[in-house]
């Protein structure tokens, strides 16, 4: 049995909160969870609530997935303010961004491709990093030219190496971290997840961010370029995923893992929301039947973490 959800610390300045689908697959029970989560603990603050699919991977992204996502979401009770965003509309606001760190000199273009990248990592007697060691960005002027005459279009990389970034999360704590220089606009001219996100949440005034614990390790980037573009970092809590009785991360293989599984297993749409409550801590007598139980009861979390 998972514990329930708890939070530390004061509430952040800007509650508003938002939930951040990608719409690549059918939203899993685990997804939902945190989903009631970020939603119950806005409205709890009587903060708005937003959403936004992160659908910025054309590859992947399916609109027919993005609207069964939004029913889903709907169907166990969880509602939003203003239009849901798609990022895939927003392009020339992430160019513009790119072009403002690029003009600060916070930017290199880097022609490695991820085979080359690998192999340098692992080169026996070169320096060691966890991430991507910098090659572009100690190019000769001759080099360069070399590499654009390839033809080989360039991603775009932060100076962000040697840097740390911290934070603390409401959930797990004090976490800092170094940096690499990390991808904001790839070869294939695709912005990266961590810029879009980052001005995403500044544009929706999102001031509190609660994701799943699988995106933690994300966190420190994008704290990093909050700070570079001098915006006011937000308030996170990544909520720990959902695991199966095996204790992996919840999949296909656990049984019934999405809504419609669960209703086609004969459990309503508020059975399964108050079984995600309950698994959070937030659930209650009722809460079945009324979603706002479950938000009176994030209330009074929020009032034992203070």
């Amino acid at each position: 049995m998972q514990p329930p959800l708890s939070l530390r610390g004061p509430r952040p300045a800007q509650p508003d909160g938002r939930f951040a689908p990608s719409p690549s697959g059918t939203l899993h029970l685990g997804n939902l969870r945190t989903a009631l989560a970020a939603w119950a603990l806005a409205r709890a603050q009587d903060a708005r609530f937003r959403l936004r699919i992160d659908d910025l991977d054309a590859g992947r992204s399916r609109a027919a997935v993005a609207d069964e996502q939004l029913r889903d979401l709907q169907a166990i009770g969880i509602d939003w303010d203003g239009p849901v965003i798609r990022q895939s509309q927003r392009t020339a606001r992430y160019a513009e961004v790119v072009d403002r760190l690029d003009a600060a000199g916070l930017l290199y273009r880097c022609w490695c491709t991820r085979a080359e990248i690998r192999d340098a990592v692992r080169a026996p007697h070169g320096p060691r990093h966890d991430g991507y060691p910098g090659t572009c960005s100690r190019l000769t002027a001759a080099q360069i030219a070399t590499r654009e005459a390839s033809g080989r279009p360039p991603a775009l990389r932060v100076r962000a190496s040697g840097t740390f970034a911290s934070f603390t999360d409401r959930i797990s704590g004090p976490h800092s971290a170094p940096l690499d220089d990390f991808v904001v606009r790839r070869g294939d001219g695709a912005h990266a997840y961590n810029l879009a996100v980052v001005i995403d949440d500044r544009d929706q005034g999102v001031g509190e961010v609660v994701r799943g614990a699988d995106l933690l390790e994300t966190t420190p980037r994008q704290v990093w370029l909050h700070e570079r573009l001098g915006l006011p970092i937000p308030s996170y809590a990544h909520v720990p995923l959902l695991l199966g009785e095996d204790g992996e991360r919840l999949a296909k293989r656990h049984g019934a893992v999405t809504l419609a599984e669960r209703r086609a297993g004969g459990e309503s749409a508020g059975a399964v929301r108050a079984l995600l409550a309950s698994q959070l801590g937030i659930g209650g007598p009722g809460a079945e039947h009324d979603p706002q139980v479950i938000v009176a009861a994030a209330a009074a979390l929020l009032q034992r973490a203070a």
